[in-house]
């Protein structure tokens, strides 16, 4: 339950809590009225609602999420809980399981659970190996036309290098992606010609004028540098439109002077990078019967301090790949400082769950300026300790200035798709 009920129409949250950053404030947190009017932020007072120093965000951004694979867990487990298992275990599921009406309902569970926790955009990954790329993109088009206005949906394929031939059928994929409005997307592992096929790819991208989204490394074995493939591949083609590389897990397990040239040549290159903590901890360095000593998570205090605009976000929800999560940022916020030791270094981290990814995607970004959209998430939380040490389950959500209903969906919808007996 919320911890407060708003009034309706014009309202002015008396003494919330803004970070700092997100105004261009060097403080943790700025105190300060806040004014909502015809579902904008406002310059005129409403009625006042004394809100005892409540934290004040945007509402999110998640940049990293994999719709189409969502909440298939009860019919498809990860039977050992590694990476391999997922991949074979996503396959036989997609091949027998993935029609229009199966994807649809799961995106949509999904999109409700994002709402009610504050988010206001997400960027998909759509499995597109024909045939299925003619399944599940007319349903993200119908599921981006539905949601518009709650939330702005982008969609990138994905596919994996070995599988992506620049001259065969991916090339009707990447034209249904261009006819959607997408970005291309691949995951990219050690494979003999790889650099020729990151060339084919980008080459694509480029043809139909869209951005780039990869899987990048996404594991512990230091010998995987596709990352630097793809940062030179880019470069070496003057590639104009943003990239995103997520994952980037091998880096953590390189040699220090490796992994700094590399993080240099991403800097240098300009690309965007989103660490999925959640997902990494959950596959990387597992065996059965052994205590993980590795997390998984990229080096993102690194490259924050080398400019490079790193972000953090969902990833998988209650499939092979992450048996948890609930399209929750907040939960994304509270894991990712805690695995990756996001606190004390520095206040402005949260703009890496709203400001940077909005930059990453192209999406709108966040503003507490008179006449930006009144889109907002309140925690009863007064300092970031508080914010951290509880789940803030009853947060407010505002969205077009007006405090939504964050009632969450019942698992037991899916029942039926899924194998609930």
């Amino acid at each position: 339950m919320d911890f407060r009920k708003l009034p309706s129409g014009a309202v002015t949250l008396r003494d919330v809590r803004v970070p700092g950053c997100l105004l261009g404030d060097k403080a943790a947190f700025v105190k300060r009225d806040i004014h909502l009017r015809d579902g904008q932020i406002s310059d005129t007072p409403g009625e006042a609602v004394d809100m005892g120093g409540a934290i004040v965000l945007p509402c999110f951004v998640d940049m990293h999420t994999h719709l189409d694979k969502g909440h298939i867990w009860p019919r498809a487990a990860n039977p050992d809980g590694t990476f391999m298992g997922a991949l074979t275990t996503v396959r036989a599921d997609s091949s027998a399981n993935w029609s229009a009406e199966d994807v649809r309902r799961r995106m949509d569970f999904s999109l409700r659970c994002a709402f009610a926790h504050g988010t206001r955009a997400i960027r998909t990954h759509i499995d597109s190996i024909a045939p299925q790329d003619e399944i599940s993109w007319p349903v993200f088009r119908e599921m981006r036309e539905e949601w518009a206005g709650r939330i702005d949906l982008q969609g990138a394929c994905l596919i994996a290098c070995d599988r992506m031939e620049p001259e065969g059928r991916f090339r009707e994929t990447a034209d249904r992606v261009a006819d959607a409005g997408g970005v291309l997307g691949m995951v990219t592992y050690p494979v003999p010609d790889l650099r020729a096929r990151v060339e084919g790819f980008l080459r694509l991208a480029m043809e139909r004028g869209l951005e780039a989204d990869f899987h990048v490394d996404e594991t512990l074995d230091p010998e995987s540098q596709t990352l630097r493939v793809v940062a030179e591949t880019a470069r070496d083609l003057s590639f104009d439109k943003p990239i995103t590389v997520g994952h980037l897990c091998s880096l953590s397990a390189q040699e220090t002077g490796v992994a700094m040239d590399t993080i240099d040549l991403v800097a240098e290159v300009g690309l965007n990078v989103v660490s999925l903590p959640m997902c990494n901890l959950y596959l990387q360095n597992r065996h059965n019967h052994r205590t993980p000593r590795k997390r998984g998570i990229t080096l993102v205090h690194e490259m924050k301090v080398r400019g490079i605009n790193v972000s953090f976000a969902s990833d998988n929800t209650r499939d092979p790949f992450y048996a948890y999560g609930d399209m929750d940022m907040i939960e994304v916020m509270r894991e990712a400082t805690r695995i990756g030791h996001l606190d004390h270094t520095g206040d402005d981290w949260v703009n890496a769950f709203t400001a940077n990814p909005a930059k990453a995607c192209g999406f709108a970004a966040p503003s507490f300026a008179a006449g930006a959209s009144a889109d907002l998430v309140i925690c009863k939380a007064r300092s970031w300790g508080e914010f951290f040490a509880r789940p803030q389950a009853d947060r407010i959500v505002v969205r077009g200035g007006k405090q939504i209903d964050r009632t969450l969906p019942e698992y037991s919808e899916l029942d039926d798709l899924v194998g609930v007996p």
